[in-house]
C-alpha cells in the first residue's frame, strides 16, 4: 500500500490590506510540508483546489511545479482537480509540464469539488453539475491517451483532429476519480477503468464498505481483475507524541475549521463530545498517538483492501510547527509500523 500526505494548504484569510502576506508564507510553509514529506520518503502529496479565502492553493499544478524542483521521489498529485469548472486541454498541459518538470512523478485526481464557488467564476451553470463532470472527463481522458484529439460536446467547443502539447514524460497521466461516497462515482470510475479515491471525513469507515465493493463488483463486471484495481482512501490526521496531547492541541483548530465549513451547510457547532467519538477506534478522525493512527490505518485497509493512504495533513490553522510534527512522526514512526504489518 502506498503512504502518503495530502493537503488543501488551509490558510488565515487576508486582512484588509495585506496584499497575500498570509498566503505568501502559507505557501513558504507548505514547500517545507512537501519537502520533509519526499524526505522521509512517502510515496505521494496531493494538493486540493479551492477558491476561497481561508484556503491558499486555486492553481495546484502551479504549486505542485514548485514543489517538482524541490523533490526527488514523492509522487505529486492534485487532490482533487475541479475539473467541472475547468477546461480539460488546459489541466492536461499543466500536468503534463509538471510531469516533464518533476521527471515523471505527476498524477491528476479529477473529482466535482466539495465546494462550489468555482461555477460562477468560471461562468458554469450548477444545473449542468453533473453532465460537466461526465463531458469534461471524457474529454481529459482522450487527451492524456492520444496526441491528436477529435471531440465534440454541450459544454465546450469541438476539437478535430487538433494536438495538445507538451507530452507527459509517462506515456499516460494517472488520472484517478475522487469521490466522496456517491454511488454513481464508484460505478463510473469502474466503468472507465479508473483508480478511486475516497474521502472520509465523518462518520465511520465501516459505513463505506458497501461504497467500495460496489466499485470492486462493477469492476470486474467490466473485464477487470481484483489483482488490478487501485482504491485510495483519505482520512484527517493529526499526531502527536501520546492521545491527550494530540487530541487537546487540536482540537480548537478543528473544530474551528468544521464550524466554518458547516455555517455555510447548516452543520450544528462541533462539540468536544462528538470530535472524541470521531476519535473513537472506530471513527473516522485519526487523531493521536502514533500507535492509534497505525491502527486506524490498518482498520481501514482490512475494510476496504486499499492500495494507497493519504493522510490529509495541516488541517484548518494548526501552527506550522505542530504540523511538521505530525508529518514527521507520521514519516519515521507511522509509514514504518504500517509497512511492516503488510508485509511490505
Amino acid at each position: 500500500m502506498e503512504l502518503g500526505m495530502m493537503s488543501f494548504a488551509d490558510m488565515e484569510p487576508e486582512l484588509a490590506g495585506n496584499n497575500g502576506v498570509n498566503g505568501r508564507q502559507r505557501i513558504q510553509n507548505l514547500m517545507e510540508e512537501i519537502q520533509l514529506a519526499d524526505q522521509l520518503g512517502l510515496d505521494v502529496f496531493g494538493l486540493g483546489e479551492h477558491h476561497r479565502p481561508d484556503y491558499a492553493v486555486s492553481s495546484p499544478a502551479t504549486v505542485l511545479a514548485a514543489a517538482a524542483v524541490i523533490t526527488q521521489k514523492i509522487r505529486l498529485t492534485s487532490a482533487v482537480t475541479v475539473l467541472s469548472s475547468d477546461d480539460p486541454v488546459r489541466v492536461y498541459q499543466e500536468f503534463a509540464t509538471l510531469d516533464l518538470l518533476s521527471g515523471g512523478r505527476a498524477e491528476i485526481m479529477a473529482g466535482r469539488g466539495s465546494f462550489i464557488e468555482s461555477f460562477p467564476l468560471f461562468g458554469y451553470d450548477l444545473n449542468d453539475y453533473d453532465s460537466l463532470f461526465t463531458e469534461k472527463l471524457d474529454l481529459l481522458l482522450k487527451i492524456n491517451q492520444n496526441e491528436k484529439v477529435s471531440w465534440q460536446g454541450k459544454h465546450r467547443s469541438a476539437i478535430h483532429d487538433l494536438g495538445v502539447y507538451p507530452r507527459s514524460l509517462q506515456s499516460q497521466l494517472p488520472v484517478w476519480l475522487a469521490a466522496g461516497g456517491t454511488p454513481a462515482s464508484a460505478v463510473r470510475a469502474a466503468k472507465l477503468g479508473l483508480p478511486l479515491m475516497l474521502a472520509i471525513i465523518g462518520g465511520m469507515p465501516e459505513q463505506f464498505a458497501g461504497f467500495m465493493n460496489l466499485y470492486k463488483q462493477t469492476a470486474l463486471q467490466n473485464g477487470k481483475q481484483i489483482g488490478e484495481l487501485q482504491l485510495g482512501v483519505n482520512n484527517h490526521v493529526f499526531i502527536a507524541e501520546d492521545s491527550q496531547q494530540a487530541a487537546d492541541d487540536f482540537f480548537p483548530y478543528y473544530a474551528a475549521m468544521m464550524n466554518r465549513v458547516g455555517r455555510d451547510r447548516g452543520w450544528p457547532p462541533l462539540t468536544r463530545q462528538q470530535y472524541e467519538a470521531a476519535r473513537s477506534p472506530r471513527g473516522a478522525l485519526m487523531v493521536g498517538s502514533v500507535e492509534q493512527v497505525v491502527e486506524k490505518i490498518l482498520f481501514e485497509h482490512e475494510i476496504f483492501g486499499n492500495t494507497r493512504f493519504l493522510a490529509q495533513a495541516s488541517l484548518g490553522f494548526v501552527p506550522h510547527a505542530l504540523t511538521m510534527r505530525s508529518i514527521e512522526l507520521f514519516g519515521t514512526k507511522v509509514v514504518p509500523a504500517v509497512r511492516k504489518a503488510l508485509g511490505h
